[in-house]
Formats: structure tokens, C-alpha cells, sequence
């Protein structure tokens, strides 16, 4: 059985498992494959296995159907809306999923959004280069919190705003006045959400509807100086639209862990956008995340090989 073991870009995956009990040719790939389907396949081609982390790798249609060696995908985290499961359901590809911790994710939208407010960005450079004190920071405590999202991700970090005495409020599509008030926050209509936020947290999945939710018109409506913060997934903001605000002053900065194409581009704009403070999506990224994808991992294709698949990933009914 030959195992390839995607994006393990921090050189680690090899260590944080027993990949040896499978008895199996296991090759680790540090760097990224690339963004051509020619290229993905010929790396991965004659391979049984494919240990995908997160979405780093998209496996379409167009590339699984000319991997016929192909049998069985993991994939690290309990969903991945890069993998086509048409597609793998009609080549007769099987599925398997691993376990995820929600802090990690959690833990960095705040650690983006105290490198915002007090321009860590900028005062980490200067103490560097041999500067002191370049900016005023921004407190927290009064301040509004704005989360779309409330669900396990949004109502952790919803929490964490009033513990810092913030002003928390939400709104996304299906969010309730009961639901907000279980988490204690209060439920605001879209509008006011974005009007409103001096520091805006977008905790959604990824789907045909919440696809470019945060858009021109949305952007529009937020204060001049509030601070947006997406650790959740790049196309959930309309890039272009953020990068006009941006530019144009009418937004005070983005804090982002998250990008249309990743790896980001080495020539994107948003690399040289000063309002800009990115980081490549890490949010997920600890030793005790990475323990847990690979040591289920290790479990999908021993329960695979033994004919019992385990955590079978399955399309979802339609609506």
C-alpha cells in the first residue's frame, strides 16, 4: 500500500504518529503540489492512499477520476468542501474523516484581533529595527464585538469578548433571540451587525449561501475604523471588495488568517496592503490539533485495510 501524506509543510506529520504499524510505503510531500490538475495528478499518481490536510489540496472530479489507483481519502477535520464526494462516491473512493479541535481556531481570531488593536504588526517591526513606540493602541472594554456566526467557533470567541467587558452582539441567517441569549449576547439584524461593529468576526462554513456574504454593500455600512477579522475561510469576503476598502481608507484593517488561493501568492496585493495583518492560515495549526489528525488518521486506513472503514465521510442529504 502506498500512502502519500499531503501539505505537511512544518515537517512534523512523520513524527506525531506510528505510521510504521501500517507496514505501508508512506511519502510525506513538505510542499505544496501546486494549482494545476497536471500536476496534482502526476504527483499523486499510483498512489492507494491520500491523507489530505484540510482544504490545502482540493480533490475535484477532474482529478480523482484520473487516479485509479486511488482508494481511499483521509481527511483531516470532520468536513472538507474541497473534496468532491460525488465524485468519489461514484469511483467507489472511500471517505474517512478525523477528529478536530475547536479552540486552536478560537484562540487565534483573538490573538489576530490584539495584534489589530495594538498594532503588533507595526510595533514588532520597529522594536526590531531599533525603534520604540510608533502607534496608540485600542482598548477592548465598552468596545462592540460583532460575530457572524454564532455557532461552536463564534459563540467561544463571543464568550471570550465579554470577558473583556465588550459590547457582544451576532447575526447570521438562522440565529435566534434564544440562541444568542443562551451564549449572552444579543441578536441584531445584518445591518446593524455591520454599521455598527468596531471589530467585526466572521465565524461561518463555507457554502453556495454564505459564499461572498461579507461584500461591497457590507463593507460599506462598517465604520471607518472598525477592524475585520476572518479566520474562517477567504471566499467568505469578496477579496476585491476588501481590498478597495482598504485602500480607500473607508475600512480601518483587516486581520486575516484566510485567503482565496492558498498558499497566498507571493505577489497578492494583500501582502503589500499596510492595513493588512495576515498570517497563513494557522488557525487550526497546534501540536495538539496535528496529534489528533494524524493519529486518526493512522486509525482510518489500518480500519480500512481491515476491511471495517471507520468515520466514513458521506455527502450530505440535499436540502
Amino acid at each position: 500500500m502506498r500512502i502519500a501524506v499531503l501539505d505537511d509543510y512544518q515537517r512534523v506529520a512523520a513524527h506525531l504518529a506510528d505510521w510504521d504499524s501500517l507496514g505501508a510505503d508512506v511519502t510525506f510531500f513538505s510542499e505544496h503540489l501546486g494549482h494545476e490538475d497536471d500536476d496534482v495528478v502526476a504527483a499523486l499518481d499510483g498512489f492507494d492512499v491520500v491523507v489530505a490536510m484540510r482544504e490545502r489540496t482540493p480533490l475535484r472530479a477532474e482529478r480523482l477520476e484520473r487516479l485509479p489507483n486511488l482508494k481511499l481519502i483521509v481527511s483531516t477535520g470532520r468536513r472538507n468542501a474541497s473534496i468532491d464526494l460525488k465524485a468519489t462516491a461514484t469511483l467507489g473512493i472511500t471517505v474517512c474523516s478525523t477528529g478536530y479541535l475547536p479552540a486552536p481556531a478560537a484562540e487565534h481570531t483573538w490573538a489576530l484581533i490584539h495584534a489589530a488593536t495594538r498594532r503588533l504588526d507595526v510595533e514588532l517591526g520597529a522594536i526590531r529595527s531599533g525603534g520604540w513606540q510608533t502607534t496608540v493602541g485600542r482598548g477592548l472594554d465598552g468596545r462592540r464585538l460583532s460575530v457572524l456566526g454564532l455557532g461552536n467557533l463564534g459563540s467561544r470567541v463571543a464568550k471570550v469578548g465579554l470577558a473583556f467587558g465588550m459590547d457582544v452582539v451576532a447575526w447570521s441567517q438562522n440565529l435566534t433571540d434564544e440562541r444568542a441569549a443562551e451564549v449572552g449576547v444579543r441578536r441584531v439584524e445584518k445591518e446593524e451587525l455591520f454599521a455598527t461593529a468596531d471589530i467585526l468576526t466572521i465565524h461561518l462554513v463555507l457554502s453556495k449561501r454564505s459564499r461572498g456574504i461579507v461584500g461591497a454593500d457590507e463593507l460599506a455600512l462598517m465604520k471607518r475604523d472598525a477592524i475585520l477579522v476572518n479566520t474562517s475561510r477567504g471566499p467568505l469576503v469578496e477579496e476585491a471588495a476588501l481590498l478597495d476598502a482598504l485602500r480607500g481608507e473607508r475600512l480601518g484593517l483587516a486581520a486575516l488568517d484566510v485567503f482565496d488561493v492558498e498558499p497566498l501568492p507571493a505577489d497578492h496585493p494583500l501582502r503589500r496592503e499596510p492595513r493588512a495583518i495576515l498570517t497563513p492560515h494557522i488557525g487550526y495549526v497546534t501540536r495538539e490539533q496535528y496529534e489528533i489528525f494524524f493519529r486518526d488518521a493512522v486509525e482510518d486506513i489500518s480500519a480500512f485495510a481491515s476491511g471495517s472503514p471507520i468515520r466514513i465521510m458521506e455527502l450530505p442529504p440535499a436540502p
